[in-house]
Formats: C-alpha cells, structure tokens, sequence
C-alpha cells in the first residue's frame, strides 16, 4: 500500500513542453506512471510525449479528470499554476519549482484553506511509490517498492534514506518530498499522520532540519498518538549558527525553539529514535522493525 499516489493515479503535467518537463516526464512514465496529460499555455490540441496538450488545467481536468498534477513552472509563474490547479480542483498538486517568492507562496496558501486540493512543495523532490507512480524530479534508482515511509526536507538526505532501505530489504512503500521553503503545503505532521493510517507502511523516517516547525508539530502528534511503528528521525543543522540561512530558505532559525538541537529534543521526547548521522537511518530502522 502508499500514500497519495499509486499505479491508479492519474497525472497531468503542467509545463510538459519544457527540457525538464520532458525529461522527468518520460522517466515517470517509464516507471509505470499513468500520464494522462499536459498543459501548455499557446500548445493545446497538439500532443507531446504522446499524451494530449491543453492551453488551461480546467480543459486538461475536463478532458482527463486528473487526481494529480506535476508543475514544472518557472518560478514567476509557479503560483499561478498552483492556484489554477486549487481552482480545478485537482486532489493532489506537485511543485518542484524553486526561488518562488514568499508573498507568491502566502496567495497560494490563502487559496489551499477550504479546498479540496492538497500541495506537496514547493522547492520538493516530489512524491515516489516505488513501481506504481512517481511525480517530481527524484532519480530511478535505488527506490525498491517496500514498507518504510520517507517524509523529508532535504532531497538529498532522502535519497540517502532511500538507498540505506534498500540495501536493507526494507523498501519504501511511499517517499514524499516536503520541500526546503518556509512557505509548503503536506508538511512532516501530515506526513507522519498518513503514514501512520497506511496498514502497509511498517516504519517511518522523518528527515528535518532546522527552522519553521514541523519537526515540533510531528513530535507533538507523535506524543499524543503513542504509535507502535518505529519513526527514526534525523535533523540536519545541529552545528549551524543561529540567524544564519543553511541552504534552504526554510532553514533560518531566528526563534530557540527552531533550532536543530531543540527538533532533537522534541522528537527524543515524543518516543522518535533520533540518528546523529544521516548513514545510520537504515540500521536504526531495521534494529527497531527487529526489536517489535
């Protein structure tokens, strides 16, 4: 089983015509992705990857009735697509897009409260059931369909993540790209919380790392849910200073409680199993799933 997506998801792809569109778009499909597909302002009625072109999302919702959407939009125009997808009301709605300015972020959340839209993004990998569906810009391999749930803020610690699974036999039933702005949609508490409702998915791995407050918000569902599948956790940034951007631009830490060791502390506390290195995720999980 997965979260969010699966081999019955249907996908449409918003930017299809561009070089990275392109390029992710025949690796999805490939991969078994049901593409249904794109919009291209100025290119419908032609075809691009042999899947249908539209000028808007409410023709490609009419046409292909879409349960998702990948944006590949420049970010002066990312926002735009979002709120056309809310405005259609596509279930579940995929930016990768980076550098898309806060206050652009601010529209799109004012128009996410009340729908029936949910957003993974921006500045996200995207979201992967490995063998059935993946919509973002993750690579092929090492994904291995399997029963961990991955939820992380860093592209990179998760694909870390990925790979320890795999080695290890474990798989990942979902991997899900929070994304590094402060502005996003799903975060690491709805994460956790779908994750923990999926009868399939046997472990979770939270990857964070300093600023906002999702960590907080996941340690606190945590504790109040007392779940018998292990979370392994790592948070990124413990050595970082304070006020200073690392990376991401979710990552500043202007408030005590937003700071990396105060992340590690909350989730310790909540019963997580924190790492102090993102190598030992794997065998942190398989010792847990072993000692149930």
């Amino acid at each position: 089983m997965s979260i969010l997506v699966d081999r019955n998801t249907r996908v449409i792809i918003q930017g299809i015509t561009g070089k990275t569109a392109t390029r992710m778009t025949e690796r999805a499909i490939a991969g078994g992705t049901n593409v249904v597909g794109g919009v291209r302002p100025g290119r419908g009625g032609t075809r691009h990857l042999n899947e249908p072109v539209f000028d808007t999302v409410a023709e490609a919702v009419k046409a292909t009735a879409p349960d998702a959407t990948a944006i590949f939009v420049p970010p002066q125009h990312a926002a735009d697509a979002m709120i056309e997808s809310i405005v259609a009301e596509i279930p579940l709605i995929v930016c990768v897009t980076e550098r898309i300015p806060v206050l652009d972020m601010v529209r799109v959340k004012a128009a996410l409260a009340g729908s029936k839209s949910r957003l993974i993004g921006p500045n996200s990998y995207g979201i992967i059931t490995p063998g059935e569906c993946r919509i973002g810009v993750m690579p092929d391999r090492p994904h291995t369909p399997g029963k961990i749930g991955i939820a992380s803020r860093s592209a990179t610690l998760a694909y870390s993540a990925v790979d320890q699974t795999t080695r290890l036999e474990l798989g990942q039933s979902t991997s899900i790209g929070i994304g590094g702005d402060p502005g996003h949609g799903i975060g690491s508490a709805e994460s956790l919380e779908l994750f923990l409702a999926d009868n399939k998915t046997a472990g979770i791995v939270l990857i964070g790392e300093l600023g906002g407050s999702d960590e907080e918000q996941a340690a606190a569902l945590l504790k109040a849910e007392k779940p018998k599948k292990p979370v392994v956790a790592y948070i990124a940034g413990v050595h970082a200073p304070a006020g200073r951007r690392m990376g991401h631009s979710g990552t500043i830490d202007f408030f005590g409680d937003r700071s990396a060791a105060g992340k590690i502390e909350a989730l310790k506390d909540a019963g997580a199993i924190v790492v102090d290195s993102p190598t030992l995720i794997g065998h942190a999980m398989r010792q847990a799933l072993w000692r149930l």
